[in-house]
């Protein structure tokens, strides 16, 4: 063996010995000092870098990797063209990663269940599921790998005839006794709604692993379903089978579901004892559960507690804490830290990020932020593309949304419903019912959220025959129950108009109570129109459902003030004070040499500000 060989294969075992500890940074270091000698790299060092790009999602990285693979002419073997496979679609580069399979010579079953595999653990399950399809009619009969991941994709989707069908050909196959398929059977049944049936699989398994309590537990917990999925916490911990980092973090999301502080406390006390506490996805999860629940401090410490274990999702988690409680400047701070850090952000990052700069209206961040994910090569995701509509149009940039969304290639139904709510933000309401007409045409399924929106544009934009209509057809057409929030922009549309007396049909008409919503609606329009006699109605009953609302009293106020009812105004302030309700000051923000800076009523002196002009 020549001295290069040698070096080649202690440089490929030294990148597969960091790989499988988990030490993705280092491989992809120790892959940029081999780039310039060709003589020691292999097929070996390509497949660990391969998979550090894809754990690390650097898409960019991913690429310079594939294209050392070409010059080395090793991109053809099957094992080295599924791992850069894996990592496109795993990056969220679906075509190309679909297009590379599609060109292989020898497309074994191997590959395809690792692209199908990569397509479901991306968030693209229907992808998975028509690679699935097509490719039964090549000879490549699915193994118990390929129905683990096509049962997820099924699950995923809420698919359940399909996943029924899956359910049969593992039956004939004699393959639903393996616990990993057994698994996947439990997670599917339990993801479509047949609790029952997921946990009469589950008592059937001759043996079952912790992986598959996990299933069920967490199933249970994506349904919402938290008090079963405690139940099967408490029977895993008296089966006598021992818990894992995987079943915490099952117990960490009934938490955050259940909004409990307490017990998320605990559970983190429970955690230190069985020495999980440096597991990076249960503190994630944990980081997650504290902002959830309120306790940024918590979230805080843990999170810089990790240090050098931090990896995307840690960023990802803290950023989206952030925003939850409703932090988007210190969002955007951890966004900047994170690149400090040579943390490269991915698609979820992005798509967190963005509603940090909607909310601040800092449409230069937006722009650089737009900026970044061109040059990253992430402006082909449908998420992203919506994140990019809906910023645009909170950043007062309506052109831009309009041209995100003509330029999409792929859109979904939240592309549509966003761009709705972008006219409906900009009062656009013959934009906006064209949109509507277009979908109906195109036959986009319409849901509760695209009438929202489309009513929402009537209100904004005065269009009561169209907006009438559009009520009528959700119901009649479409076969959707209005919900408060459609009464409550129908009582809107009808009193900005003057048109109380349909308003207060309406409100008599409702199947359901009437709330804040539409109370509210009512009495803002009574402030538009003067109408002291009704907004006293109103405001009595918001009393009772939001007796601390001040704004409520404050409008009712202004509406006496109009009329120069002032002892009446009077009257109504003092009780908006004997109610202990405060008005909340209202505040604007400025950009100001890149920085977004808040300004609260009443401020006149505002030095950072003046240092900066």
């Amino acid at each position: 063996m020549q001295g290069g060989d040698e070096d080649g294969v202690l440089w490929g075992i030294m990148m597969a010995g960091y790989v499988s500890n988990g030490c993705f940074v280092e491989v992809l270091e120790l892959f940029d000092c081999l780039k310039g000698d060709a003589g020691k790299m292999n097929k070996v060092c390509i497949m660990s870098a391969l998979l550090a790009a894809t754990e690390m999602r650097d898409l960019e990285m991913g690429r310079e990797i594939h294209c050392c693979a070409l010059e080395l002419e090793v991109d053809s073997d099957v094992t080295v063209a599924t791992s850069i496979m894996t990592m496109y679609a795993k990056c969220g580069e679906i075509e190309k990663a679909i297009q590379l399979f599609e060109g292989l010579g020898e497309r074994d079953l191997v590959s395809w269940s690792a692209l199908i595999s990569a397509c479901v653990q991306s968030g693209y399950p229907e992808v998975a599921l028509s690679l699935f399809r097509d490719r039964q009619n090549e000879n490549l009969k699915p193994c118990g790998v390929t129905l683990v991941s096509v049962l997820a994709a099924c699950g995923e989707l809420s698919y359940l005839n399909i996943g029924k069908s899956i359910h049969c050909y593992a039956v004939k196959a004699d393959l639903d006794s393996d616990i990993s398929t057994g698994t996947a059977l439990v997670s599917m049944y339990a993801k479509c709604g047949l609790s029952t049936t997921a946990l009469i699989i589950f008592n059937r398994m001759p043996s079952k692993d912790v992986v598959t309590w996990n299933a069920l537990i967490n199933a249970y917990t994506q349904l919402g379903d938290v008090y079963h999925a405690i139940d099967m916490l408490n029977e895993l911990w008296s089966s006598g089978v021992k818990p894992d980092a995987g079943t915490m973090v099952g117990m960490v999301s009934t938490c955050s579901l259940l909004n409990d502080l307490n017990h998320g406390t605990c559970i983190h006390g429970r955690i230190i004892k069985n020495g999980f506490e440096h597991d990076a996805p249960l503190r994630n999860a944990l980081i997650g559960m504290y902002c959830k629940c309120g306790d940024i401090s918590s979230a805080e410490f843990l999170f810089h507690k990790m240090k050098l274990m931090k990896d995307v999702v840690s960023w990802n988690v803290m950023i989206a804490g952030y925003m939850e409680g409703g932090y988007a400047t210190e969002a955007i701070s951890v966004f900047h830290q994170m690149k400090l850090d040579n943390c490269q952000p991915n698609l979820v990052t992005f798509v967190s990020i963005f509603p940090a700069v909607a909310s601040l209206a800092a449409i230069r961040k937006g722009m650089a932020f737009h900026a970044c994910i061109m040059q990253k090569g992430f402006l082909s995701n449908t998420l992203v593309r919506n994140s990019l509509i809906d910023m645009y149009a909170k950043c007062g940039q309506l052109n831009d949304s309009e041209q995100c969304f003509e330029e999409m290639e792929l859109r979904d139904k939240v592309s549509w419903n966003t761009m709705l709510a972008a006219y409906a933000m900009h009062g656009q309401g013959d934009h906006a019912i064209a949109l509507y007409s277009l979908m109906e045409k195109s036959c986009i399924q319409l849901d509760s959220v695209s009438f929202i929106n489309v009513l929402s544009a009537c209100r904004h934009a005065g269009l009561i025959k169209e907006g009438k209509e559009v009520f009528h057809v959700m119901r009649e057409k479409h076969h959707l129950e209005p919900e408060l929030e459609h009464y409550a922009c129908m009582v809107d549309l009808y009193g900005r108009a003057g048109f109380f007396d349909e308003a207060l049909e309406l409100i008599n008409t409702m199947p359901m109570e009437p709330d804040a919503g539409v109370w509210g609606a009512l009495l803002g329009a009574c402030r538009m129109h003067s109408n002291a006699k009704l907004g006293e109605v109103a405001l009595s009953h918001l009393v009772n459902i939001e007796p601390t609302n001040a704004s409520n009293y404050i409008t009712l106020s202004d509406i006496h003030a109009y009329s120069a009812r002032w002892s009446d105004a009077c009257t109504t302030r003092s009780k908006m004070k004997s109610s202990g309700s405060m008005k909340t000051p209202g505040c604007s923000w400025v950009e100001v040499q890149n920085r977004v800076h808040t300004l609260q009523a009443g401020d006149y002196n505002y030095p950072q500000l003046g240092a900066e002009s």
